[in-house]
């Protein structure tokens, strides 16, 4: 299920760029560097629009992209199943099920450690 505001029937990936441009700052440009990454690894991803957060899917929920004062959180729907080689996984580290990395302005994102995690989480959704 959706959640828009009562009669919003538009398109996730337009509430998505417009979610991108509200906020600019910082944590527009993440926000959308992270969804041209999503994209890159996963190319048949499909964007949604839940919980009032940009939501990408294949073979369920990969991950939210949360944006918070001090950080753009990417919370991964099935991340504790998922292989970190590279430590990107840096928030809700206690829980059974989700992981999150949580990127605060000016840092540096290990862009193939992240589009290689993507793609763990797309294989495993869909091989479930």
């Amino acid at each position: 299920m959706k959640k828009r505001a009562l009669g919003d029937d538009r398109p996730a990936s337009q509430l998505i760029d417009e979610k991108i441009v509200t906020l600019g700052d910082w944590r527009g440009e993440i926000l959308a560097r992270v969804r041209a990454l999503i994209h890159e690894a996963v190319p048949d991803v499909v964007e949604a629009w839940k919980w009032a957060v940009p939501v990408w899917e294949s073979g369920g929920i990969l991950c939210t992209g949360e944006t918070y004062k001090a950080a753009v959180k990417l919370t991964f729907a099935k991340g504790a199943a998922l292989a970190d080689p590279a430590r990107l996984f840096n928030s809700s580290l206690e829980g059974n099920t989700r992981r999150a990395i949580d990127i605060r302005q000016d840092e540096m994102i290990d862009e193939a450690a992240l589009k290689a995690l993507f793609r763990a989480a797309a294989e495993h959704n869909n091989a479930a």
